[in-house]
Formats: C-alpha cells, sequence, structure tokens
C-alpha cells in the first residue's frame, strides 16, 4: 500500500500533519477490513467460561506457584558467593543504601548459614533447605531475577501481574482465561494463604484478582481456618439431593434471565460463578481434606510437626487440587509485615530459619509426592517472591529489599533439572550475566503450559493488553 501524500519544499507544515493523518487512517481501515487486527484470539463461550480450551502448543496441565513473600534472601538460599563469606564486614563497592527501602550499612553481610553441594549436579543450597535441596538434580534455576519495584506492594503486584501497579490480571487469572479449567466443579484458580495470625500478603486478594478480565478467572482462596472457602457447606437442613433440585431450578432461571440479555459477558461470567460455587459445595469438600490420606503422607508433609504443619497441609492440598483438575495454585508463605515474612530487615538469621522450617519439609514432600503419583510431567512447581536482599547489612544484621538480584527455581514438566541460569556478581548484590525480568519469568510460566505470551491478549479500553505488556523473552535455557 503506497504513501497517498508527498512532501516538497513549499508545502506547510498544516498540510503535511493533514495529509499524514489521511495515510495512517487508510492504513488502519485497511488492517481492520483485512482481518490484521484481531483481538479474539481466545475462543472464550460467555456460557462456559472456565470450559477447558484448547492451548497453543503442548504444555503442563496445571500450574504450584510457591511465594516466599516478603523477599527471601538469594545469598542465604540457593545463590552461593564464596567471597560474600570470606569478606564479612568489608566495604561493598558501589555499595547504594537507596537500592532497598529503607537505608544499609555499606559493608558486607555474610551468610550465617553453611552450604553445600547436592546431586550430580552439584547444586549448591543452604543447611536451612535439606529437604528441597534433594531435588536440586530435577529443579532449574534462574540467578538472575530482576524487578523494578523496591516495596513490597508495587512489588507484589509486578510479581503477580507484571505490572507494579493495580488493575491488571494477575498469572493465574491469565491462565484461566487462557485454557479454562480440567474439572467442572472446582475453580480453575485457588489461593492459600499463611497461618491465621500473620494477616494477608500486602495488596491482599488483589494479588489474585482478575483485574478487567470477567470476575470468573480470579483465585478462589481457601481460608486458613473453619470453613475452607466462605459457604462451601450445606446446612444440615439440606439435602444432597434437594441441593441439586435447587441447582437445577436456579441454573433454568438464570440462563432465561442470559437469553433476555444475550452478549452480556459478565452477567454470563457472574451466572457461571453462581454455578459453580453450588457445584463446589459437592466437590470441594472431599477434595480439601486430607483425612483419606495415609498417615505415611501426611507424616511425609510434616503434618506430625508444630511449625511445618500447616505450610505442609496447604502443599498437600496443593497436590489433590492439581490431581482433581486445578488449574493454577498459588501458596503463600508469609504475611503482612516484616515479622511475619520472609523480609528480613534487622535478623537474617532467625527469620530464614523460621520460615525454612515452616516451608522446607512440605515443599520436598510434594516434589516427591507429584513424582510418585505420576503427576511431575503434567505440573510446574514454581518458586520465588517479589525481589531479593541486600548483601550489605541492614542494622548489622538484617538485610534490606533487593530489586537488583534474586532467584527463582522451577521444577516438573518440561524442566531441564540440574540447570543454573543467570549470574549474580561475586557478593550476590546485582545480576549481571543473563538478567532476566519478571515479564521474562511470566512468559516461561505460559510457555510451559502450551500458551505464546505475545498470542494471549485480552481487548481492553481499545487496546490489546498481555500478562507480559510488550516485553518477555521465554527462558529456553531451562527448558528440555
Amino acid at each position: 500500500m503506497h504513501n497517498n501524500f508527498q512532501v516538497n519544499s513549499t508545502m506547510s507544515r498544516r498540510r503535511l500533519l493533514q495529509q499524514a493523518g489521511s495515510g495512517v487512517g487508510a492504513w488502519a481501515a485497511h488492517a481492520l477490513l483485512s482481518g490484521e487486527v484481531n483481538a479474539e484470539n481466545v475462543a472464550v463461550d460467555s456460557r462456559f467460561p472456565l470450559r477447558r480450551r484448547p492451548s497453543h502448543f503442548a504444555g503442563v496441565k496445571s500450574v504450584i506457584w510457591i511465594v516466599l513473600n516478603g523477599g527471601a534472601s538469594q545469598v542465604d538460599t540457593w545463590d552461593y558467593k564464596p567471597e560474600l563469606q570470606k569478606r564479612d564486614g568489608e566495604q561493598l563497592a558501589g555499595a547504594d543504601s537507596r537500592t532497598g527501602f529503607f537505608e544499609t550499612t555499606g559493608k558486607l553481610l555474610a551468610s550465617p548459614f553453611r552450604f553445600q553441594q547436592h546431586g550430580e549436579s552439584g547444586g549448591w543450597a543452604a543447611e536451612i533447605l535439606p529437604h528441597t535441596s534433594r531435588h536440586v538434580d530435577d529443579m532449574a534455576f534462574v540467578h538472575s531475577c530482576y524487578t523494578t519495584s523496591n516495596n513490597h506492594s508495587p512489588a507484589l503486584f509486578e510479581m503477580n501481574t507484571g505490572l507494579s501497579r493495580m488493575g491488571f490480571p494477575c498469572v493465574g487469572s491469565w491462565l484461566t482465561y487462557g485454557l479454562g479449567s480440567e474439572n467442572d466443579d472446582l475453580p480453575g484458580f485457588v489461593v492459600m494463604t499463611d497461618a491465621q495470625g500473620r494477616g494477608l500478603p500486602k495488596n491482599h486478594a488483589q494479588n489474585w484478582g482478575c483485574g478487567f478480565l470477567p470476575s470468573v478467572f480470579q483465585g478462589t482462596r481457601v481460608k486458613e481456618s473453619g470453613a475452607p472457602v466462605d459457604n462451601l457447606l450445606r446446612l444440615p437442613s439440606m439435602s444432597a439431593e434437594r441441593q441439586r433440585r435447587l441447582l437445577t431450578a436456579a441454573k433454568r432461571l438464570n440462563r432465561w434471565h442470559a437469553d433476555e440479555r444475550r452478549g452480556e459477558s459478565q452477567l454470563d461470567a457472574r451466572i457461571e460463578s453462581l454455578e459453580l460455587a453450588f457445584r463446589m459445595q459437592m466437590s470441594a469438600p472431599e477434595v480439601l481434606s486430607i483425612d483419606r490420606e495415609t498417615a505415611e503422607t501426611q507424616r511425609q508433609y510434616g503434618l506430625d510437626h508444630d511449625v511445618a504443619r500447616h505450610f505442609g497441609k496447604q502443599c498437600l492440598i496443593a497436590r489433590r487440587l492439581v490431581e482433581s483438575g486445578v488449574r493454577f495454585v498459588q501458596i503463600y508463605s508469609g504475611g503482612t509485615g516484616n515479622a511475619q515474612s520472609w523480609d528480613g530487615h534487622h535478623d537474617i538469621n532467625a527469620n530464614h530459619r523460621r520460615f525454612a522450617l515452616e516451608t522446607d519439609q512440605g515443599v520436598g514432600a510434594l516434589l516427591s509426592d507429584l513424582k510418585q503419583r505420576g503427576l511431575w510431567d503434567s505440573t510446574l512447581v514454581v518458586c520465588g517472591g517479589e525481589f531479593g536482599r541486600t548483601s550489605d547489612s541492614q542494622g548489622g544484621k538484617g538485610r534490606d529489599h533487593n530489586p537488583n538480584a534474586f532467584s527463582w527455581w522451577f521444577a516438573g514438566g518440561g524442566i531441564r533439572g540440574g540447570a543454573h541460569f543467570g549470574k549474580t556478581d561475586e557478593f550476590g548484590y546485582k545480576a549481571i550475566e543473563n538478567r532476566r525480568h519478571i515479564h521474562d519469568l511470566h512468559a516461561t510460566v505460559l510457555h510451559l503450559c502450551g500458551l505464546d505470551h505475545e498470542r494471549l491478549t485480552y481487548r481492553f479500553n481499545g487496546r490489546d493488553f498481555r500478562l507480559t505488556d510488550v516485553a518477555g523473552r521465554v527462558i529456553h535455557e531451562i527448558l528440555k
């Protein structure tokens, strides 16, 4: 298509802009008429929005994402730095006290934990991770992660949605929008949070919100105590048969209401959410109960351990959920405040020792259980937080937030076990080799689920949005 304007030395500025504008308008019209602009790339039936949909290519069925809320320290978990150990207390060249949220000393702080190599791959792990470290040959590590936010709230938004401000869909919502659910009687996206008393992570339910996607794609939170989901249990006076008849009648009325208002996708999604709530009452209590698990299985997950019990139970429920066809499960370790999460500002030793004790056994058992039950190839496990920690100390014993370097690990279907990608400097302060942004991590998760992150879009306010915005590269080096 040739341009329909010419420029000469006597053409006025106004005339140039007018003709240029008409050329752009003609191009846009041509693109629309020829089908070059098409946002309807996910065929969602508004009456059955959670119905299973085909992926772009082969991928895993489910994802379990373990969130180390608060920002776990890379140099105290998986990114061993011998120079940091040797030069404890020395001045860190290039230290920036503004890297984190508070102010650091500029002096190197050695890890208080012993490191050891494991498996045939020789992966380094801190002593506080004895159960998970047994699986290093089946895990892939990205040591060069970075983000743009050094405070929890925007960093959590960025970690979950790709953008550091509220109002956008999170990873779990994008996945259920793109692929639907494998089970008609359970949500496609389930979230579990920390023990009662610690509170929800900052941003609360917005961390698992669906943004501008239909509400049926938001996460369903399983509570720590009492009824796991609001209104999940039937009233004692309501028999299963009576509930089934009620559901049938409600479905008939809802569908009649929807037929009168065809094309209102939000209404269809709302009706589907109500019907799913009814169906969950029939199936979810059994899936969320661990009573039928053997005593040995419960012991492996740490349910006989006072400190590890809560998180171990959540890992066991996560296995039961993906076994039942749930698409995306997110588990948060840590609540609100630096004393209630991996946010080790004051004493990295006490903080990380405590939270590792809570989580390590459950994570290790989950990886073993997925293998034993034939779920390994169909499940992706991801573990990571919103940022890392500084290599110089805060107050002598703690570490401040560090958006310039942190580690995530991947395991399960499609992952090249024993892989280590990217590198931080000799003190673990900054990612310096093969740096990868949150967008790249998200692109990799979607790819492993069989979705092309550039093709998974949703039109909102005249723009085609995607999880990775206008960026994102799949980290092929950690894939099989």
